[in-house]
């Protein structure tokens, strides 16, 4: 069931857009925001308040990659493979990442503490390679620097 809490800020979120079902994508990053993730019950009791079908927001849903349709961790990476990233030397990054945390892309670290994820683009292709944590972008970035950046998410 929806918490009060995320009814008014999806309701916050209709109020901008002509229609419900416009509101759709900000409605997911609501659930999201306050549950980690999208679960079907979430998404069924979403597609209900906004007057839409529940498989017409899957496919919003599941176009979208940061809506997660699965359980993550408490911190999200996503790792840059843009051309850039990629000529830049993204490939140790993810190597040296999936190696430290034992986890290879969709998977969760067994503490429920880092969940690592490919991004087609980051935004900032004149500093590749990148990553970027939770909200923290992290540029130029080399493999000496991983286990810093690691150490600051609980």
């Amino acid at each position: 069931m929806l918490s009060k809490e995320e009814i008014k800020e999806i309701d916050e979120a209709i109020r901008l857009v002509p229609y419900k079902k416009a509101a759709s994508i900000e409605a997911l990053k609501v659930v999201q925001q306050h549950r980690q993730w999208v679960s079907d019950e979430s998404l069924k009791e979403v597609a209900s308040y906004l007057e839409m079908s529940a498989e017409d927001l899957d496919s919003v849903a599941t176009f979208y990659n940061l809506i997660f349709r699965q359980p993550v961790g408490r911190h999200i990476i996503l790792v840059c493979d843009s051309i850039s990233c990629w000529v830049m030397g993204h490939e140790k990054i993810k190597e040296k990442l999936s190696e430290r945390l034992k986890i290879d892309y969709g998977q969760t670290t067994k503490d429920g503490r880092f969940t690592l994820l490919p991004n087609p683009c980051l935004g900032t292709c004149d500093c590749a390679p990148a990553i970027m944590v939770g909200n923290d972008l992290y540029r130029n970035l080399s493999i000496d620097q991983l286990e810093g950046i690691l150490s600051k998410y609980e």
